[in-house]
């Protein structure tokens, strides 16, 4: 490397106060990586992104409990911060907000909630009462905090990226959302922190969700289906052929995630199914 190579130094911002401390210093545009931790290569190509939109890449490592139902057992969820941290290391990430729960909801902060009703009612919205409130409290917490020009965005999880778009749009936030393709195993698993809870069998089954997209896409693109049930009966039985239970099958507008009385292209298939106490997602754009 020649001596005029300048290697940014990664600033570890665990405070609110030491967030806005850092912002005010800055004045080039920041990308911004929304995280809950447990970065896996899907994560590194938002990071990759990131870094072609701008120079100034910001990470947020941060596992959000307002997201998570009475159900869900948001005290297993892994975070391996040291890891994490050198991957943002070893990438050239110039921050990462890493705040404690306390930092972010204040016991006395008086709640507000915001949602898309229309895009959130069904599907992750149905299975996970309160998870897009969550999710939309959390993500403008940030980009009021960290004021980025972008933020990055996987497709993997397709109705929540809409539902930010959604809220950006309504709101007026002056805000680039970028989405990025889904990043998959060789045998098509979309690569996901809840990957690592499956055993060695489980994990041959779970390829099955990618499967059932592919018979889709080939049902749409080659045979010329254009009857919604049709497809999504034949994605669920691919999937309970594959031992995964199906949480839904569906093939909705790509923008709206409206039923549709007919297929035209393009469409989105939307997939979520259980393997023994693991629950995986996954979509497609037709």
């Amino acid at each position: 490397m020649s001596g005029g190579c300048k290697i940014p130094t990664l600033q570890l911002l665990p405070t609110i106060p030491e967030l806005r401390q850092h912002r005010r210093s800055i004045d080039r545009p920041i990308a911004l990586v929304p995280t809950m931790g447990a970065l896996h290569e899907g994560h590194l190509r938002l990071v990759e992104e990131a870094k072609r939109l701008s120079d100034e890449v910001w990470v947020s490592i941060f596992v959000n409990p307002a997201q998570f139902g009475p159900k869900e057992d948001l005290a297993k969820y892994p975070r391996p911060i040291e890891d994490d941290l050198a991957a943002c290391e070893r990438l050239g990430v110039t921050a990462v907000f890493n705040p404690e729960p306390g930092e972010v909801y204040p016991p006395e902060t008086i709640p507000v909630l915001l949602d898309v009703p229309s895009l959130s009612g069904e599907f992750e919205g149905a299975h996970r009462p309160g998870h897009f409130v969550g999710v939309c409290r959390v993500v403008l917490k940030l980009f009021n905090l960290c004021q980025p020009r972008y933020a990055c965005f996987g497709q993997k999880d397709y109705q929540q990226l809409r539902v930010i778009e959604a809220m950006v749009g309504d709101l007026n936030l002056p805000i680039a959302v970028q989405r990025v393709a889904t990043t998959r195993e060789a045998d098509g698993l979309a690569m996901s922190s809840r990957n690592r809870y499956l055993g060695e069998e489980e994990r041959k089954q779970a390829a099955g969700l990618y499967k059932a997209l592919q018979l889709a896409k080939q049902l749409i693109e080659d045979d010329g289906e254009t009857d919604p049930p049709i497809i999504e009966r034949v994605m669920e039985q691919a999937l309970v052929a594959h031992k995964i239970e199906p949480d839904y099958c569906a093939v909705r507008h790509p923008e709206t995630l409206a039923r549709l009385d007919m297929v035209r292209q393009p469409v989105v298939a939307l997939i979520a199914g259980r393997l023994g106490g693991v629950r995986l997602l996954d979509n497609l754009i037709i």
